[in-house]
């Protein structure tokens, strides 16, 4: 008797678990194939894996060990650890239609070398990612937010997400949630390729 219900309880367990997943996982299945969903993991598990030193930790716990004060007094994010080269090498495992749906690469020019611009990485405003985005924000009013500044402007800023709202706005940013875990992949992957990549306009 004590065996069916520790065999029943797995399985209610199941149940709930696999709904958590669709549930999290709805609003990109309505804007990307499942190909695109497997690449949006990878970015989302290559953060992880370059935020945490020990992965096994779930990444609530691990964020909130990062000595974000100490990094910011010197004028630093946590992002700027983020290994590059390793960055530019998670491009090449991910399609192209993935990550034209989500950046675009803009031109930028400097005062002190008018015949000279530089690529960085802005975004797609009004695509797919953009679109999944405006679909969490209806149920999220933080993210509904993010969506409008990144519609608006086109890009990815360090206002639009500072570590202190990330580390206290509980209300609206679940840590657990993947899907706020891949927002945040995404964020600061693009704060890190805009800090670090030096690449000449050739268009």
């Amino acid at each position: 008797m004590k065996i069916r219900k520790i065999f029943f309880g797995i399985i209610i367990l199941g149940f709930f678990a696999s709904c958590k997943s669709q549930y999290s996982t709805s609003e990109l299945k309505n804007n990307f194939t499942e190909n695109e969903i497997e690449d949006l993991n990878k970015i989302r598990e290559f953060f992880i894996s370059e935020t945490c030193v020990n992965t096994q930790n779930d990444f609530k716990s691990c964020f909130k060990k990062i000595p974000h004060e100490y990094l910011q007094a010197y004028g630093n994010g946590f992002w700027e650890n983020i290994n590059f080269e390793r960055q530019t090498e998670l491009y090449k495992q991910i399609s192209k239609s993935t990550f034209d749906k989500i950046w675009m690469f803009c031109k930028s020019g400097n005062p002190n070398e008018p015949d000279k611009h530089y690529k960085f990485l802005c975004a797609v405003s009004q695509g797919q990612y953009s679109n999944y985005l405006s679909e969490l924000g209806k149920n999220n009013k933080r993210i509904a937010e993010y969506a409008k500044s990144i519609n608006d402007y086109g890009a990815f800023t360090s206002l639009e997400l500072t570590t202190w709202e990330i580390l206290n706005n509980k209300k609206y940013i679940n840590l657990n949630d993947p899907n706020v875990q891949l927002i945040l992949a995404i964020h600061f992957l693009t704060l890190n390729d805009d800090l670090k990549r030096v690449e000449i306009w050739t268009e």
